[in-house]
């Protein structure tokens, strides 16, 4: 079997013990289990969370695992890395498959000098902390997951159910992890490169109305999207709505309106299933030159550079 440790301390983020659910409904798929879970601490016993909740642990000890998660803590400086955490991560880092660490788990990991040199990710809130604390970490502050050899980190939050889809995908193949994915009723797996932060989330309009053609423009992306399409179906004028828009999102209509193609064709970009030229097309680009420089003002890379990308972590 497969024994995988998931490693907490006091004060942890409930929803980082998420990914454990993963590998057990991984289990239910199987006529035979291949994951063997435990819960460690360093003393062992009842360990509470955040949300004061507790979670029941095994003392870590010297015994082996494949693969050992590092839990994460609402904050990196809740964190309480003891020289004996510090020294199991070093000695498990040399010995398991895999080390993984969700969330600010990475700061854990960063702590014991486990992702010197390497590639790392961490929730966005958290990613300059990261790499101002430790320089010599190559932080890429939007991802959903990284993988460099045999560490493993994530960004915040639902991100670790990404990470722990993609590892039961190479534990076990694609179409065990597709049957996991659906039975939680979660996309299957965000492709790592994938970007954490969500166009329409960042705009957070407040009014009905700039929401509703916020959701119009998404789904006509391919359309030219003029400031008086959209200005019509807010029912405002159109000096009227960019004066609204601006107000609730900070952002002029084109810019929004170009944030949300960028994001679409990434993911198109991403997935490799379309030429660069259709994608450009679908998104309402127009054409591949207008595209590559959207790409530039948003990611500072060429769609070819992100497929390139995409396709070494895949």
């Amino acid at each position: 079997m497969h024994k995988i440790g998931l490693v907490v301390y006091s004060g942890i983020n409930v929803m980082s013990v998420a990914p454990i659910s993963v590998f057990e409904a991984a289990n239910g798929e199987l006529e035979k289990p291949f994951y063997d879970i435990h819960a460690l601490s360093e003393s062992g016993g009842p360990v509470p969370s955040s949300l004061g909740m507790t979670l029941g642990t095994e003392k870590f000890s010297g015994a082996h695992f494949d693969t050992l998660m590092f839990a994460a803590a609402t904050a990196p400086g809740e964190t309480l890395s003891t020289p004996a955490l510090l020294e199991l991560v070093r000695q498990t880092a040399s010995t398991s498959t895999r080390v993984a660490a969700p969330c600010t788990g990475a700061f854990v990991l960063a702590e014991a000098g486990v992702l010197d040199g390497r590639r790392a990710t961490t929730h966005w809130f958290f990613a300059r902390e990261l790499q101002r604390r430790f320089p010599q970490v190559r932080v890429e502050e939007d991802r959903i997951f990284v993988v460099d050899g045999p560490v493993w980190t994530s960004a915040g939050m639902s991100a670790g159910i990404d990470l722990a889809l993609a590892m039961v995908e190479a534990d076990l193949g694609v179409e065990v992890a597709r049957s996991v994915a659906r039975k939680l009723v979660v996309y299957h797996r965000r492709a790592g490169g994938q970007s954490q932060y969500a166009a329409l989330l960042e705009l957070e309009p407040k009014s009905d109305r700039i929401q509703a053609t916020l959701a119009y423009a998404r789904g006509h992306l391919d359309t030219r999207l003029s400031v008086e399409e959209l200005a019509d179906v807010a029912h405002l004028s159109p000096r009227q709505f960019s004066r609204a828009f601006r107000a609730e999102t900070g952002q002029s209509p084109a810019k929004a309106v170009e944030n949300l193609r960028v994001e679409a064709a990434r993911v198109m970009i991403e997935d490799g299933q379309f030429s660069i030229d259709v994608v450009a097309r679908e998104t309402g680009f127009g054409d591949r030159e207008r595209m590559r420089r959207a790409f530039l003002r948003a990611f500072g890379q060429p769609p070819q550079v992100i497929r390139r990308s995409a396709r070494v972590e895949a």
